[in-house]
This record gives structure tokens, sequence and C-alpha cells, in this order.
């Protein structure tokens, strides 16, 4: 029984050393585990929270966009994108308000809100969508060459049928008949189905007559 209680005892002044040479880089780990968890649960009440506010907000400019409001929208969407940028609300927010001021004849405000999403967006296609809305901003403009050499930026397979028909629409206003007829016939090859927008960019097409 003395031999357990000796190895016992060994084993207690093997633990107190132990202790006494390494209590400060234990105690650093503690801490620190526990600032790390503590950190990732503010983080994410604050993502929760930056959340909640935009969507607020965001619903607040719909309601504006519906009242035809195009300033108030403006206002809620400058908010949004300065104080929300991190969240999915931001985006959208700007988008909105791009139209908002396309509609109402602001263009430089379009572009503005328009290069915010190329800017902030984090998916290449959101940021293909803002560059074509700019594009058709600069058309309206009437600063064709502008617009020519934005819808060349590289973009997704699945916008080349929006990107071709909206330089059709350029070239024709150029006064290029050939190349717009070249344009819509490629948003043509591109776009399925039988839909609407093929019948668009078909009459547009046509319109061109026949290639000489």
């Amino acid at each position: 029984m003395a031999v357990y209680d000796l190895e016992e005892q060994e084993q207690i002044d093997e633990i107190k050393a132990w202790w006494k040479q390494y209590r400060g880089i234990v105690i650093l780990v503690a801490a620190a585990a526990v600032l790390t968890v503590a950190g990732m649960r503010g983080w994410t009440y604050y993502q929760t929270k930056q959340g909640l506010e935009a969507g607020e907000l965001y619903t607040q400019l719909q309601g504006a966009v519906g009242a035809n409001e195009p300033k108030r929208v403006q206002d809620i969407a400058a908010v949004i994108t300065e104080r929300y940028a991190r969240t999915g609300y931001a985006t959208f927010a700007a988008l909105a308000a791009a139209k908002a001021a396309f509609d109402s004849g602001d263009l430089a405000a379009a572009q503005t809100r328009l290069q915010w999403v190329v800017d902030h967006a984090r998916d290449g296609e959101t940021r293909d969508i803002a560059r074509l809305r700019q594009a058709a901003v600069l058309l309206d403009q009437k600063k064709y060459d502008e617009a020519l050499k934005l819808l060349a930026t590289p973009h997704a397979d699945s916008m080349t049928a929006l990107y071709a028909d909206l330089q059709g629409d350029v070239l024709v206003a150029q006064g290029k008949p050939q190349e717009a007829r070249a344009a819509y016939q490629l948003a043509l090859d591109k776009s399925e189905g039988k839909g609407t927008y093929r019948a668009l960019v078909q009459i547009k097409l046509d319109a061109l007559g026949v290639a000489r």
C-alpha cells in the first residue's frame, strides 16, 4: 500500500512541476480559445444585426420605388451602400437606385450606382448585368464608343445574347448596319427558345434588310 502512495505522490509532484513550468502557456492558450469563441459569436451577431437593419431599409426603398419617389430611393440606397456594403441588400439597393435614376432622367446618378455594383458585387454575373446597364445608359447619352468598349468586356456566356443585342443597338445608332446585323445574328444564335425576346431581336434584324 505504501508503494502505491509513493508512486501517487511522485505523480503529483511531476504534475506540480509541469504546471509550474507551463502554466503561463496553458493560461494563454485557454484565454485565446475563449476570446476566439467570443469573437466568432460577436461577429455572427454583428452580421445578423447588419442584415436585419439593411433588410428593413431595403423594404423602405421598395416602398419609395412603388410610390415613385426617386429622391427618397437615392437617399435610402446611399445609406445601405455606405453602412451595409457587405450585405446582399447593398447590391440590390444600388441596382434599384440606378433604375430609378435612369427612369427620372438622372443618367449621371444611374452610372454612379451601376459603377458601385461593378466595384462591389461579389459574383461575376451581377457585375455583367451592371456593365450591360451601364452600356445602355451610355447609348442613351450617345456615347457610342464608350458603350461598345464596355460591351467588349469579357462576360459570362449566358450573357452573350444580351450583350450582342445591345451592341447591335449601338451600331445601328452609329449608322453601321452591316456590323449591327452581325451582332443581332449573334444574339439570335446565343438565345434559346422562341420567346418574346428572340422575336424582338428578329424584328431588329429584319428591319436592317438583306445584307449587301
